[in-house]
């Protein structure tokens, strides 16, 4: 499998490279998110002339799950895979393509596709008894972007605000003064953000209220240190937990 947006990269605004094309039309299956996240691949498939390559939106019509509002009207927020039940659902529709694309060994598929979700069963547990931990009333919480509604809504956060409605805006000094009355009156006890995105806006929003900031942690990104979904979500829940005690 090859990832287009490399380590530490934003999906969001991710700017596709020559070598990208190349790559797609090399593909016998293509997947993406949907729901507005990376929307930019569908013109690539067009250059690379790959049309007719099978495509799996993960987010796209899923049984059972309750949409949250995107940051414009009428969109609907893309981070499902920050909910694991959500995660779970994704791998179940890739095993689907894969079994459909590949009915040869679609067996090896389905097996290995049940001892993954038997982990991220245990994942969902250990997310949730970590959580547990943290007083409720400590349990506000600000976001550099709106990228933790389903996970703050499955395991028992508030999300009093973000500090950009979407990445590559930048705020107006009425939104953040707004913000900070918010995090003052909410007593949020700590303000998080990707590794990927820039620092100086949330470090000034700890600054104005005295609140700790996080800095490192990954919603739609890899790095080294950070090499898989169970490794993000464990180290996100780790800092999250710690920053809450």
């Amino acid at each position: 499998a090859t990832s287009l947006v490399p380590n530490g990269g934003d999906v969001h605004t991710y700017e596709p490279k020559p070598n990208d094309v190349r790559t797609i039309a090399g593909a016998n299956l293509l997947v993406m998110n949907g729901l507005g996240l990376d929307d930019w691949l569908m013109a690539v498939i067009g250059s690379a002339s790959a049309s007719g390559t099978p495509l799996v939106k993960l987010g796209v019509d899923l049984a059972g799950v309750e949409l949250l509002p995107g940051d414009t009207a009428g969109t609907q927020n893309p981070h499902l895979w920050m909910d694991v039940k959500y995660a779970r659902l994704y791998v179940e529709r890739i095993d689907q393509a894969l079994q459909q694309l590949d009915p040869a060994h679609a067996d090896a598929y389905a097996s290995q596709t049940a001892d993954y979700e038997n982990q991220l069963y245990a994942l969902d547990t250990q997310i949730r008894d970590a959580i547990a931990t943290v007083p409720e009333a400590n349990r506000r919480v600000v976001t550099y972007h709106d990228a933790f509604p389903y996970y703050a809504r499955e395991y028992g956060l508030t999300v009093v605000g973000v500090a950009v409605e979407a990445p590559g805006q930048e705020p107006s000094a009425q939104y953040t003064a707004q913000l900070i009355r918010a995090i003052r009156d909410n007593q949020v006890k700590a303000i998080f953000s990707e590794n990927q995105f820039p620092t100086q806006l949330v470090d000034t929003l700890g600054q104005e209220t005295g609140t700790t900031v996080v800095s490192d942690l990954y919603d739609g990104s890899l790095s080294d240190q950070v090499p898989t979904y169970l490794a993000l979500m464990r180290w996100d829940t780790d800092r999250i937990v710690a920053a809450l005690q």
